[in-house]
């Protein structure tokens, strides 16, 4: 987790301060740029792989080429011994790997990694930026009004000049000669008819494990999220066998069910388990930065983001990685809407536009929430090949029984790994199960009693606010940046995703 930023086109400093300083959360270990006659681009660093040699930028042998990036490359050591023997490696830092495919391979470099990623890379006489396939990494971009191209990790490291701004689209790269263009898309298969449970359970377990091991790639302390969810246990349980002694880190209010799974699931592994109970001061105190930092007021993303919040807090005084269960709802139908749907070629095609859709609410969430911390917050179960294979598993074996029980396959592959109590257990939201929305909804009806939202609803026609509630969040919206209205349009809406069917 680094904070990414530039201008194109001018070098204009005072600008360039505004937006390393308004992204200094992402990275508090370093800070680097690289300017020229009609450029300026920098980069804040939060440093994991190489901490002590792998400040930005990073240049090539000839220093004809300077990188910044925010990244995290799996396939590393695999690309490094090819690379070393044509190339000479200053750092021992993962995303060095990317400049010298570039130099060999230019734009088409970026279908060779296997990671997440948001990168600048630049000769002085063009510009070229990538995102990752799935949209992990965040990045925005636009242009005030004499055409000067600006670059950001996140909306509120623009300067106010800056008109319309628009994210950057997952599995795409710009080259400032050529335009955009995309690089990925989600494939599009047929799931498997034949397919025997046991050889798929097989295959599961394999794939996240090796996700899971790779994911824990890292110079720094490696710590979990553990909700005492199913999915959050898995990753535990993996990465387990690989790291002892194992932080865990969960927040709810006291007594919440997500507490006392969490607590059950750390005794079963064994790992040192950290708490944060949570209380209405706590959250209203700092809903404020919370909103900021998300940069939305959805009322769904802002629930989810308050225990991710603080989880993050308190990860942040142990750990510089965390592993989350992010992902495994969109690929194996862990959400009630999902039961909806009665045919399994519009599950497929369901679960498919779910994860096209993460970048800008699942993924968002954890981004901010752990970047607030300066944490990086990594996911194995949004692997390339984790998604592969969840594209083949037949939606018939995820949604299964009656009544249907979210994520069936996925608990039959970890059945005899987690206790019954957590791998059988019901499906609860990440605000739900941290017993957060009670809190939430009591802190929004002081501010709006009875039916005094309906009101500020009305003088806002086209935000759309649709409770108390939001009318809450979005009131602190419009207090934490200056142009409310032009972030608003930025904000994705998960309840208004229309279903496929």
């Amino acid at each position: 987790m680094s904070g990414l930023f530039g201008i194109w086109g001018d070098n204009d400093e005072i600008a360039f301060h505004t937006m390393m300083e308004g992204l200094r959360h992402r990275g508090l270990d370093s800070c680097g740029s690289v300017s020229g006659n009609n450029f300026r681009v920098g980069h804040n660093r939060l440093a994991i792989m190489d901490p002590e040699n792998g400040d930005r930028p990073i240049y090539n042998e000839d220093e004809t080429l300077a990188m910044l990036s925010e990244a995290r490359i799996y396939n590393y050591p695999f690309l490094f011994e090819g690379l070393s023997k044509r190339h000479s490696f200053r750092t021992h830092n993962d995303s060095e790997v990317i400049l010298h495919l570039y130099e060999d391979l230019g734009p088409k470099a970026v279908e060779k990694l296997d990671g997440m990623f948001a990168l600048c890379i630049t000769d002085g006489n063009s510009l070229f930026l990538a995102r990752d396939p799935l949209g992990i990494k965040p990045l925005y971009y636009g242009k005030d009004g004499r055409g000067v191209f600006y670059f950001s990790s996140e909306i509120q490291g623009f300067p106010y000049q800056v008109g319309e701004i628009h994210e950057f689209p997952p599995g795409t790269w710009y080259h400032s000669k050529y335009g955009f263009n995309s690089y990925y898309e989600i494939p599009e298969v047929k799931p498997a008819t034949d397919c025997n449970v046991e050889t798929l359970v097989t295959e599961i377990r394999k794939t996240l494990e090796k996700s899971v091991e790779k994911h824990l790639l890292s110079d720094v302390p490696v710590g979990v999220f553990l909700s005492g969810g199913l999915d959050s246990s898995i990753i535990a349980t993996l990465a387990a066998k690989h790291l002892s002694p194992l932080h865990s880190f969960t927040t709810g209010t006291p007594g919440s069910p997500d507490l006392e799974a969490a607590e059950e699931m750390s005794k079963h592994l064994g790992t040192i388990h950290h708490v944060y109970e949570l209380t209405a001061d706590d959250i209203a105190d700092h809903l404020p930065i919370i909103i900021a930092r998300l940069e939305s007021f959805d009322q769904d993303l802002v629930r989810a983001s308050v225990p991710c919040y603080f989880t993050s807090m308190l990860a942040s005084q142990y750990v510089k990685v965390i592993l989350t269960g992010e992902g495994a709802d969109e690929l194996f139908a862990g959400y009630s809407y999902y039961k909806e749907i009665d045919k399994p070629e519009t599950l497929a095609r369901e679960l498919r536009m779910s994860l096209n859709g993460l970048h800008d609410v699942g993924l968002q969430r954890i981004d901010r929430m752990t970047s607030s911390h300066s944490l990086e917050g990594r996911s194995p179960f949004l692997d390339s090949k984790m998604i592969n294979l969840g594209q083949r598993i037949p939606p018939e074996v995820k949604l299964k029984g009656t009544p249907p029980m979210e994520k069936w396959i996925l608990r039959k592959a970890f059945e005899n790994e987690l206790p019954d109590s957590i791998v059988w257990r019901k499906k609860e939201q990440f605000d739900e199960g941290s017993g957060v929305i009670g809190l939430l909804k009591g802190i929004a009806q002081k501010t709006f009693p009875g039916d005094s939202w309906k009101k500020f609803r009305d003088e806002r026609p086209r935000v759309r606010l649709r409770s108390a509630e939001e009318c809450f969040y979005y009131r602190i919206f419009e207090r934490v940046f200056e142009q409310p209205e032009a972030v608003a349009n930025m904000v994705a809406r998960w309840s208004e995703r229309a279903l496929s069917m």
